[in-house]
């Protein structure tokens, strides 16, 4: 199994796109081949071999197809078939970017996987996804090199309206100890313009978003961690959770199971791939 991460260098470019990933399967791995995708704010754009099938499924909710294709932003945790091998290749936007990029309509689109097909989109011109996906094996500078110069030229087109503005200013705070109820003072705006603002960018709320950046944390403090070395009430209290039932609830809400359940599978994408950390 193969994976990187890396952030782009080009500042163009780094203004919509968090990071560049990647990951391969390959034959005789081992574990879990129906990891869960946790609840992520950002949407993903996948670049994967056009015969391989994706499947995502939430309750009674299944997403299938072939070959490259969007995650967008989703509130529900996905199980994922990773049965057979694999190499994917990753683009991670920034929260919101979308609406900037109106690549999927006049809003965002939630809780939705949607194919794509590469060789119509103008970027794609610059490559052929088995060429890239073959570099991105072995030469991930020079995949992210390549990436950056494709799509900058594209990228410093976009102009951002007073909503993307106001939502780029929001997110730090969001990321931070702040206070949802904070951030307008904070912004010298009124709270109503700033939940508006943010509501038209993602479609999701202010706490929604909050809500999802916690677990990504809490998600990546407990990877570091045996199952005998977590203690649950100290990490209500490190994650200001009023107490261990409301942490029990929180967990059970975002990703199906209870804590002690969770920490015995350690069936989600971080546990069964790593932590994708920044080379």
């Amino acid at each position: 199994m193969k994976n990187w991460k890396l952030t782009p260098t080009d500042p163009k470019v780094a203004k919509y796109i968090d990071c560049y990933w990647f990951l391969e399967r390959e034959v005789g791995d081992t574990g879990n081949h129906r990891p869960k995708l946790n609840p992520d704010p950002a949407a993903h754009l996948i670049i994967v071999d056009a015969e391989l099938p994706y499947h995502y499924e939430h309750e009674l909710n299944i997403q299938t197809g072939f070959g490259s294709h969007w995650i967008f932003a989703h509130r529900n945790t996905f199980i994922m078939n990773h049965a057979q091998p694999f190499r994917m290749l990753g683009i991670k936007f920034k929260v919101g970017a979308l609406y900037s990029l109106a690549l999927s309509g006049t809003l965002p689109t939630l809780d939705k996987v949607d194919c794509i097909a590469l060789n119509q989109w103008a970027i794609s011109q610059s490559f052929l996804t088995q060429d890239l996906l073959t570099q991105a094996q072995s030469h991930q500078i020079h995949t992210r090199d390549l990436l950056d110069k494709t799509l900058s030229p594209w990228l410093s087109t976009i102009e951002d309206d007073r909503h993307s503005e106001l939502t780029r200013a929001i997110l730090p705070l969001l990321n931070s100890r702040v206070n949802i109820s904070e951030i307008g003072e904070r912004l010298h705006r009124s709270q109503r313009t700033i939940e508006r603002s943010f509501l038209k960018t993602t479609q999701l709320t202010l706490k929604q978003c909050k809500s999802m950046i916690r677990l990504e944390e809490i998600l990546n403090y407990l990877y570091k961690l045996d199952e005998k070395e977590i203690n649950w009430p100290d990490l209500a209290c490190k994650f200001q959770f009023s107490d261990q039932p409301h942490l029990i609830r929180y967990l059970k809400s975002a990703i199906g199971a209870t804590p002690s359940d969770y920490a015995a599978m350690r069936d989600l994408t971080i546990d069964v791939y790593g932590d994708f950390e920044l080379s």
